[in-house]
């Protein structure tokens, strides 16, 4: 999404935040001085196109979210866009791989609502029973951003959940959470846009988090902030958490070594600085917000995600990927943190050129997955790589 001068939406242009108008920006890449710079020029070899753009029905496609059902089974959603707007006729669209990611079976429409938006991938895969979850947005077609947030759109923004127990094959109609998992005053919602989580270890195991953000017009420091959702019952019921701000939205949450929760969200105030918050009690309440200077961005989604713990893989890692300098959706690089997310000592670039959303997944062979935006999104693309191509040779799996 562009940002004017004020740090507010510019909702003047059609398509704010298509990846195209960002890179034709003349860019300068200013990275924090205590942020590591991302090492080699030359991507994972292993890249392939799951989603091009002018192809299969839509003109583009956007959101990457990547999953890994317990069956092993990929699962890529994005949104598949009628058109390069953010608004409009937009459908959630799915493929599936069987194969670690090097075929992608044909394209699945998840959700289309006629000309409406149904966007804002946020999977999340019940581990004890197999259930994968999706949750996701929806708004009328004819209604943008800007309005939504100011209050005069025709309907306001909503929150839903589908659900697939055969690894995706099918899904169940939408359901409307937003009765439990909306605030009247938001305007905005989003879900995500990438992953949620289960809690594994500590008192609220089992729990289902789902990161998400929203608008509020009545917060006086900035109008964005980010929450998430939860659920106890394995999905049949979600609640909202308090909200977190000031100036932040697009949000992704990570299990912490010791069952604490970490959310790392876009940050507009201040802006070019990854935001932080943690929470002791299974994401209901959340501290007060830092930002972190090893993490700069240029106003843009990111992905982290647990790799290994102590436990299962000798050692406690955390990835995170964006595109890792202040200005300019380009040359998006993986980090990874050995201390919870306290330093990143290694970073390496994935693609030079243009690049936007990511989203992060540990494979079945232990491999990292990583769905991203490609080249002003013409593609979003699947790439694989190892622990040791991303330490160059440092660092490796404990057998």
């Amino acid at each position: 999404m562009n940002i004017d001068k004020k740090g507010n939406p510019d909702m003047n242009a059609r398509q704010a935040a298509y990846c195209g108008l960002i890179l034709s920006l003349s860019i300068l890449v200013t990275t924090s001085s205590r942020a590591k710079e991302p090492a080699g020029r030359k991507g994972p070899e292993k890249q392939v196109a799951v989603f091009t753009g002018g192809t299969e029905g839509y003109n583009v496609f956007r959101i990457p979210a990547l999953i890994v059902s317990k069956k092993g089974t990929l699962l890529a959603f994005c949104e598949g866009r009628k058109s390069r707007s953010d608004a409009g006729d937009i459908n959630m669209v799915l493929k599936r791989s069987f194969d670690g990611g090097k075929t992608w079976a044909p394209l699945q429409v998840v959700w289309d609502d006629d000309r409406n938006t149904c966007g804002n991938c946020c999977p999340v895969v019940d581990d004890s029973i197999g259930t994968i979850h999706l949750l996701m947005t929806w708004n009328l077609g004819s209604d943008h951003e800007g309005s939504i947030i100011a209050g005069s759109s025709k309907e306001p923004r909503k929150v839903y959940i589908t659900s697939s127990a055969d690894d995706g094959e099918t899904w169940s109609k939408p359901v409307d959470l937003s009765e439990t998992c909306r605030d009247p005053d938001w305007g905005w919602y989003a879900t995500g846009p990438g992953v949620a989580i289960q809690i594994e270890r500590g008192k609220y195991r089992g729990r289902l988090v789902c990161p998400a953000n929203h608008s509020n017009k009545k917060y006086k420091d900035h109008h964005y902030g980010a929450h998430v959702i939860y659920s106890d019952d394995g999905g049949k019921t979600w609640k909202r958490s308090e909200s977190i701000r000031p100036g932040c939205n697009e949000s992704q949450v990570v299990e912490l070594a010791d069952g604490s929760l970490m959310m790392n969200m876009r940050s507009y105030k201040p802006r070019h600085k990854r935001a932080i918050a943690t929470s002791t009690d299974g994401g209901e309440t959340w501290s007060e917000v830092w930002w972190d200077d090893q993490l700069p961005e240029p106003t843009c989604q990111a992905s982290i995600l647990r790799y290994t713990t102590v436990e299962d893989g000798g050692k406690n890692r955390i990835l995170f990927s964006n595109p890792p300098q202040s200005r300019g959706r380009v040359k998006l690089a993986v980090k990874l943190s050995y201390d919870e997310g306290k330093t990143w000592p290694v970073a390496r670039r994935i693609h030079e050129g243009g690049t936007a959303y990511s989203c992060l997944a540990v494979m079945p062979d232990k491999s990292i997955g990583l769905f991203y935006e490609k080249d002003n999104c013409k593609t979003i693309t699947f790439a694989s790589f190892t622990l040791e191509w991303l330490t160059e040779g440092k660092d490796k799996l404990a057998k």
